[in-house]
């Protein structure tokens, strides 16, 4: 079947509530269940209380609503895991999402969140984010859209999805290049299992130098031990070479599980 599609002039988005556009010559908007609220325009009763895991939008011709649209967005299969691995990790995951109640819950649910917020508008995303920070929370944001950019700009760490939009990439402190949730989770273990690593060399390089600049310096010179320069150089680089190690255990770690 053919359908020959007619072209939109005066394209124009209606931030956080849908779409406008001249179609034909007349004017079509396809928008949100808020949007026919706050135009106090009623929506029919046998279509008020959709399916889980659909949401609605509605079809406006010249101001008169004309049908409606059910959407559903099938979850990525690696979200799940992607949602458990981080609660084992003692990290909260919330949702904020335009989506209307019933969707949300049942988003939820599947993923067994800690909390979602529902029916949200663009500025009311940062509004979050800054609600949890006035909390003591340490918020990371993950978004995609355009909408999402005043989040990730005040998140503590703003992570953008590389099939996003230009100006969330800008906005984030980091670009994830695929659309896989599982990135954002080995993204937050490499960054803990880095600092790891650097506080265990840090502990054994300050442990050397406090233990062995001391003998060397003569504290022991008394009760007869005293540590030799040739020792204390062939300690210092023991030391080196245990730090070079251990950083190189981080890299085999994550190749082996990536």
């Amino acid at each position: 079947m053919h359908l020959s599609i007619p072209k939109v002039k005066h394209f124009q988005a209606i931030t956080g509530k849908g779409v406008e556009g001249i179609v034909d010559g007349k004017h079509i908007r396809v928008v949100s269940p808020g949007y026919l609220k706050e135009k106090h325009i009623p929506i029919p009763e046998e279509i008020t209380s959709p399916q889980a895991g659909v949401t609605l939008v509605f079809v406006l011709i010249n101001d008169t609503l004309a049908g409606y649209i059910g959407l559903a967005d099938q979850l990525r299969p690696e979200s799940k895991e992607a949602v458990t691995i981080l609660k084992q990790n003692h990290i909260k995951v919330y949702m904020a999402t335009g989506d209307n109640h019933t969707v949300a819950e049942a988003v939820s649910k599947t993923l067994q969140l800690d909390g979602f917020f529902a029916e949200v508008l663009p500025h009311e995303k940062l509004d979050i984010v800054k609600q949890l920070q006035e909390k003591g929370e340490f918020v990371a944001m993950t978004g995609d859209g355009v909408n999402d950019a005043p989040a990730l700009a005040q998140a503590d760490i703003g992570i953008a999805v590389g099939s996003g939009s230009d100006i969330a990439a800008e906005t984030a402190d980091i670009i994830l290049v695929n659309s896989n949730p599982k990135d954002i989770v080995r993204l937050i273990l490499f960054g803990k299992a880095t600092y790891q690593k650097m506080m265990q060399n840090l502990f054994w390089a300050t442990g050397y130098n406090a233990v062995a600049i001391p003998l060397a310096a003569g504290v022991l010179y008394k009760i007869g031990f005293l540590l030799s320069p040739a020792i204390g150089a062939i300690l210092m680089s023991l030391s080196t070479i245990i730090v070079a190690v251990n950083a190189q255990l981080l890299k085999t770690r994550f190749a082996r599980s990536a």
